[in-house]
């Protein structure tokens, strides 16, 4: 009996999933829709910090192929049960400096650089030649102490330096803005992230290219989007309440 149970709440748990990755892509092209974007433009990533491997695995097999955690350590613990999926996993929390190298190790990308230490320490824990890793400035707009993020007056000189390391490049800005119960609220800090990294493109630094703009979250990622997300970073909408 407890058996059967278990596997019936694990298939409505995944029907559920299954469900909120449907109603999501939908909210994803109709905000596409009003901005006169293409869904194909703006990237799913799911957010699965505190959530388990099997939930994963079944986020996987209902078509998501990139997830993003918070915290190195989770993802070091989760990893091994995830090693067969042909995923692209990026870092969207703080990064502390003395996480470079494993942070290098199981991620793809990295979206929170608020410091050229760190972008040095990852560029240090590269190894052998392979490919640049991508990352992301992130940027503190709202100025809330409570949040990671470099300040607006230093991202062009934040884009400088990193423009320098051999091994890492530059695609683009991330931002976390205050929280609103009106999604609209947001709206000026995701423009004011969109024409900074138009100024910062126009300088032409190598290795820099201000394509993508990582922005929106479960209750405001279609304002992000027509202010011209390339990334939204959602959780709860996919995985429900932690």
């Amino acid at each position: 009996m407890v058996e059967w149970r278990a596997l019936w709440r694990g298939r409505n748990l995944a029907t559920e999933l299954e469900e909120n990755i449907v109603r999501v892509r939908e909210r994803i092209a109709t905000a596409c829709h009003r901005s006169g974007r293409q869904p194909q433009d703006v990237r799913l990533i799911a957010i699965s910090k505190t959530v388990p491997p099997e939930r994963i695995w079944q986020a996987y097999e209902a078509g998501l192929r990139e997830f993003g955690d918070n915290r190195v350590q989770e993802a070091a613990a989760k990893r091994p049960a995830l090693s067969d999926l042909a995923a692209t996993w990026h870092m969207v929390g703080h990064l502390q400096t003395n996480k470079a190298k494993p942070a290098r190790e199981l991620f793809q990308w990295v979206h929170s650089i608020d410091s050229f230490r760190l972008a040095q320490k990852l560029d240090q824990a590269a190894v052998g030649g392979g490919q640049r890793l991508p990352v992301l400035l992130q940027v503190n707009l709202g100025e809330e102490p409570t949040k990671f993020g470099a300040r607006e007056e230093v991202v062009l000189q934040l884009a400088e330096q990193v423009s320098q390391l051999a091994t890492l490049e530059l695609r683009g800005l991330m931002v976390l803005p205050p929280f609103f119960e009106d999604p609209e609220q947001a709206r000026p800090f995701f423009r004011h992230l969109r024409e900074l990294a138009k100024a910062i493109g126009s300088r032409n630094l190598p290795s820099v290219s201000m394509r993508e703009l990582s922005m929106g979250m479960s209750h405001d990622f279609e304002v992000a989007i027509e202010e011209g997300a390339t990334m939204v970073r959602v959780g709860t909408a996919i995985f429900g309440p932690r």
